[in-house]
């Protein structure tokens, strides 16, 4: 981890206030265009658990290509997604992310730049998004240590999110615009404990990742745990909920 001085050289580069003038532009288009032609929202649950204020990692399990935008159109707090650098080349949609300033990630290895733009946006206070298990998966995969690794660093809350029926849309089918809808279903914060020796190793760090991802599991339907199955499994040995 560095230095203050360095957190705080890296927090000038994100400049949040002046990237809001046109989000809420884009939250206006996606709250007016988005959820009549897109997809249907059908509820969301536990808003009063996201935090108003102050820096955190919200994680999601990743189901439909739809669902950064669902989640982030429907927290009350403009986030920062990490995405795929492929999203950046969609036809006519590649704009979107580009406006947003989401932080493109390169597959395949340690992004590094893309952590140390994480970590910019939760040293000036903010929100990151990002899926742990960094691919689409009808149900949960073993995820990756990004969220552990960020969370300890940076010592930010992380805050689960499950996403369920986004895999319906978009759609033409009139019968599944009369269905449920999507469901944002938002948990409980939790904080990582400090190991006693400073960073947590892989080791650690794989420990909290599946902790964490045991809890996501458990805001989710039973066919949607995957790896995560199993929730008597699941411990709480290296976090407390804040």
């Amino acid at each position: 981890m560095g230095t203050s001085a360095d957190e705080s050289a890296r927090s000038l580069r994100y400049d949040h206030p002046a990237l809001e003038p046109r989000r809420r532009i884009l939250r206006w288009l996606i709250d007016n265009i988005g959820w009549r032609f897109l997809v249907k929202i059908g509820r969301v649950e536990g808003l009063e658990n996201f935090p108003r204020q102050g820096p955190a990692i919200a994680m999601y399990n990743h189901i439909a290509f739809v669902d950064p935008v669902v989640v982030l159109g429907n927290l009350p707090r403009n986030v920062v997604p990490l995405a795929k650098v492929e999203a950046y080349s969609y036809p006519l949609i590649g704009i979107i992310p580009r406006l947003w300033a989401v932080i493109p990630v390169r597959r395949g290895a340690v992004d590094r730049q893309a952590i140390a733009r994480a970590r910019d946006v939760l040293a000036a206070g903010e929100v990151i998004l990002l899926a742990p298990e960094g691919t689409r998966s009808p149900a949960l995969i073993e995820a990756k240590e990004g969220v552990a690794l960020l969370a300890d660093r940076s010592g930010a809350p992380v805050v689960p999110v499950a996403v369920e029926g986004t895999d319906q849309f978009p759609t033409t089918s009139l019968s599944k615009w009369r269905g449920p809808g999507a469901l944002i279903r938002i948990g409980r914060p939790f904080r990582y404990r400090p190991w006693p020796g400073g960073k947590a190793d892989r080791q650690q760090l794989r420990i909290m990742t599946d902790e964490a991802m045991y809890l996501l599991a458990s805001l989710l339907p039973e066919g949607r745990r995957g790896f995560y199955h199993d929730l008597s499994k699941a411990t709480s040995d290296t976090f407390d909920f804040v």
